[in-house]
């Protein structure tokens, strides 16, 4: 392997096991599409969510029946003047806070990326005329129910209908943690993690993540997993590591058939199999996966368990750099800078080394001067 072949690869695997918080599922334009789908009652795009699961479409079809049942916005909740209508309109929000529940729960456990589940739950309840703010105020009133207090927390966390709070956003999802809601334990981890609302604490996120992994929730299996590949709280633990990322795999999160797909390449916790891992990143790439797009078109670049093919690395490098994954847009610069597999050129290399240098990637930033200054 040549010295710059060498310097590639060793790139890609450093980039490969940049943060999971930083990675996209769906974009933008993706929830845009699928909210229309949701209003004109069409069948869910499997490509733009990422998901080949019909049971997943079915059960998101149900909770259109549910909201398309109730017009809350027909109902004053200062004008509900006798007993049954009162029962009525609780029982209309009550259903949708549970649904909104059980869609962010199907969602994550599928591994779309948590931090664009709130434009998928806005552009929602948008489309079926569901006033925001009504919800807020109704989760904000009604604090019995775990999964209000979770959706309370939820929405103070992300800014929806009100500023971000970290912190009441944390101390209403420990709250809801304690009535064993597994979302919430989830998201109390993850404010752990990070020292979002409170201080942080690796071991404690850990903690939190493997009360939800514990209770077969997937994607909290999957941060289990990237905790023990990384030593984050807990002993580094590779063997440990691809055991929960094969038991999230297995209860179908992309995301952690992408990270298996990175153990059989690595050798990381099992023997290597370059074959199984070109298998495993395939089917996260197909599921529309970004990262798994991106490393399918490593797997072509430098044919680990398929034949050198740079015009399909490049390809596939092109679809995921256009959607915005920082480690195809790097790639891209690299093909570019020195024709690798196609015809040199500068300019564009230099355009999308910008494009990754504006997302904080220093190699980046570092090829972008030189090539400026060249």
């Amino acid at each position: 392997m040549s010295g710059n072949n060498k310097m590639q690869d060793t790139k890609n695997i450093n980039k490969w096991i940049n943060r999971i918080e930083e990675e996209k599922i769906i974009t933008k334009k993706d929830i845009t599409e699928i909210s229309t789908q949701f209003s004109n009652k069409q069948e869910l795009n499997e490509t733009s969510l990422g998901i080949n699961n019909l049971e997943l479409q079915e059960e998101l079809f149900q909770i259109i029946q549910y909201f398309d049942k109730i017009n809350i916005k027909e109902i004053d909740p200062i004008i509900v003047s006798n007993e049954k209508e009162k029962l009525l309109f609780k029982k209309g929000f009550d259903i949708i806070v549970d649904k909104t529940n059980d869609l962010i729960f199907r969602l994550l456990s599928k591994g779309i990326e948590w931090k664009l589940l709130e434009e998928l739950v806005i552009d929602y309840f948008n489309n079926h005329n569901i006033n925001l703010q009504e919800i807020y105020n109704w989760s904000s009133y009604n604090q019995n129910s775990a999964n209000s207090i979770f959706l309370l927390g939820y929405f103070n966390n992300r800014g929806i209908e009100t500023s971000v709070n970290t912190k009441k956003a944390f101390n209403l999802f420990i709250k809801a943690s304690e009535k064993n809601h597994i979302l919430a334990q989830y998201f109390a981890g993850n404010c752990y993690e990070f020292g979002n609302g409170t201080i942080k604490n690796e071991k404690l996120a850990f903690e939190y993540f493997e009360k939800s992994a514990n209770k077969n929730f997937s994607h909290g299996q999957a941060e289990i997993g990237y905790f023990y590949e990384n030593g984050l709280g807990i002993t580094q633990n590779f063997k440990k590591a691809f055991y929960w990322y094969e038991k999230a795999a297995n209860n179908g999160n992309i995301m952690a058939v992408y990270n298996l797909g990175r153990c059989y390449k690595n050798g990381m916790g099992v023997k290597r199999d370059c074959n199984r891992a070109f298998k495993l990143l395939k089917q996260s790439a197909e599921g529309g996966y970004l990262r798994g797009i991106t490393m399918l078109g490593v797997c072509y670049e430098i044919g680990v368990g398929t034949k050198i093919d740079k015009q399909k690395a490049f390809e596939l490098y092109q679809k995921s750099a256009n959607l915005g994954e920082l480690v195809a847009q790097y790639n891209l610069g690299i093909m570019y800078e020195f024709g690798k597999g196609i015809t040199k050129d500068i300019n564009k290399a230099i355009y999308w080394y910008g494009k990754c240098a504006e997302q904080g990637d220093q190699d980046a930033e570092n090829r972008l001067v030189f090539l400026q200054h060249y």
